[in-house]
């Protein structure tokens, strides 16, 4: 099959096509034909070497693929051959095939490409996870979300929207603006010409928001303290502005704060089971009713890879990159 692999740590320039050995399904596996992989941000950690696959995993990049079922391993109850589904893989979506766990899948939802459904995996795990399990975010809360303009922020926005959620984001193009507000933002701050922190305690009589969800860091860490109320959860899912931060430990406790973050990756199969089994209990429905859809940037074949990497970090995109196998 062909694939894309990382020849070495570097620039997008590094991802070159190659011919790799089809993998087989182990027990409680399928093997799934990819017509569609998503592109994260992720992945171009992984070709910088910043961010290595997980013991057992494929080399290959790829983290959330659509397709075909061609076959199943042994004790696999879910799925048939024929089936179409998304699923989510800890490596090896950038193929043609590729074998994932029966239980990270998904189906395709009704009416919806292969293409968007390729789209889904990765960042509807994310935000469920983080938002709603890790952040506890509730009906009638408040919710800031750094980066609406990206693959997490457009369904971050959508998910916390459809549960009743005032939604506040940040993004950093007036392009980005309109396309926020029509996935269901109240208010769409413009984070290079106003302060987030001003913006939200304007909204909240003064009160600040219930979550936060940031890919940042750096900085915005201690303004994102500033801008939570009471009780707030601040949870950091990446940390593209850096990583160390400094912290003033009265004020955690003098809201009684909560932060925490996670990554999703190593996660045990079982943990990533359960997810999909919430996300198809929870959000497929409304992905099935056309209520939510993933925002699609731009389709490339999987050739190129490296001109989706470039595009994924000059920031510039709205939404899903997507690569194609035919």
């Amino acid at each position: 099959m062909r694939a894309v692999e990382i020849t070495q740590p570097g620039g997008p320039e590094v991802l070159k096509i190659t011919e790799r050995t089809r993998p087989e399904p182990a027990s409680g596996e399928v093997l799934i034909e990819i017509h569609a992989s998503g592109v994260n941000r992720p992945d171009c950690a992984q070709r910088q070497g910043t961010y290595p696959p997980p013991p057992g995993a494929s080399d290959i990049p790829g983290l959330e693929i659509a397709g075909k079922i061609v076959a199943v391993g042994a004790g696999v109850s879910k799925w048939k051959v024929g089936d179409m589904v998304c699923a989510l893989v800890s490596g090896g979506g950038y193929a043609e095939y590729v074998a994932a766990p029966e239980g990270q899948c998904l189906p395709v939802p009704t009416g919806m490409s292969v293409v968007e459904a390729a789209a889904l995996p990765e960042t509807f795990f994310t935000v469920w996870t983080n938002l709603f399990e890790s952040g506890r975010l509730q009906k009638g809360e408040s919710v800031l979300i750094h980066g609406g303009a990206g693959g997490i922020g457009t369904t971050a926005i959508q998910m916390a929207s459809a549960m009743g959620v005032r939604v506040f984001t940040t993004v950093g193009k007036k392009e980005s603006v309109s396309i926020c507000q029509e996935l269901g933002a109240e208010r769409v701050i413009l984070y290079k010409e106003e302060d987030f922190v001003s913006v939200v305690k304007s909204l909240t009589a003064d009160k600040g928001v219930d979550v936060i969800l940031d890919m940042v860091g750096g900085d915005y860490f201690a303004r994102n303290i500033e801008a939570l109320a009471v009780q707030g959860r601040l949870v950091q899912i990446a940390t593209m502005q850096g990583a160390k931060v400094e912290l003033d430990l009265r004020k955690v406790m003098f809201k009684r704060l909560t932060l925490t973050g996670s990554t999703l990756r190593a996660r045990p199969v079982a943990e990533k089971s359960r997810i999909a089994t919430a996300l198809l209990q929870n959000i497929w429905p409304l992905l099935n009713k056309n209520q939510m859809r993933p925002v699609i940037y731009k389709v490339l074949k999987l050739e190129q890879a490296a001109e989706a990497h470039a595009m994924m970090e000059a920031s510039q995109h709205t939404g899903k990159i997507v690569l194609t196998t035919r």
